[in-house]
């Protein structure tokens, strides 16, 4: 009978982290504006939004904005072709904004002196799954990091600056 209980919390306890997270799970390759690889970032799906895990090196030390981008394109130089950020539920820009935020909109990245950065967060609202607020969405969607910080609030972009890296988010 203990055995049984036992048994039955193991399998329980599983049920409950396998809520969590799905086992779905994508990637990009993060490159500068001349192609170069600059590093990466791995999204997996967990309860209430994807978490996106970053490690960059060979940036501009300093606070960098950093979104999700609506096109999953980037064509170096100034990877216009990311779009806009990510907002498939019609917000505003920024987490400091009281109507709400991009889902694409993610903490800014601090970049240390020597170049490198790592960086965990969760893109709230969205998924690797179905729907308006999947990652992988026919068309695909990006990450960017931008040259200057973002200030949090201000439409559209959070006066980030110019786009300097880029990865297109893809399924594992």
């Amino acid at each position: 009978m203990i055995r049984s209980a036992m048994c039955l919390l193991v399998l329980a306890t599983a049920a409950v982290a396998g809520a969590a997270e799905n086992g779905k799970s994508a990637n990009a390759t993060i490159m500068d504006a001349t192609g170069k690889p600059v590093g990466t970032a791995t999204f997996s799906e967990k309860k209430g939004g994807v978490e996106v895990k970053v490690e960059v090196a060979g940036l501009p030390p300093g606070k960098h904005g950093f979104h999700l981008h609506e096109n999953g394109v980037c064509e170096p130089r100034g990877f216009a072709t990311a779009g806009a950020h990510f907002n498939p539920f019609g917000k505003h820009h920024g987490g400091k904004n009281p109507q709400g935020k991009h889902a694409g909109d993610l903490p800014n990245l601090e970049v240390g002196p020597d170049g490198t950065a790592e960086l965990t967060t969760t893109a709230e609202g969205v998924t690797l799954g179905k729907g308006p607020g999947s990652l992988l969405k026919e068309g695909g969607t990006a990450l960017v990091i931008h040259a200057d910080p973002d200030d949090e609030k201000s439409d559209p972009t959070g006066n980030s600056g110019a786009r300097i890296a880029c990865g297109v988010v893809v399924a594992k």
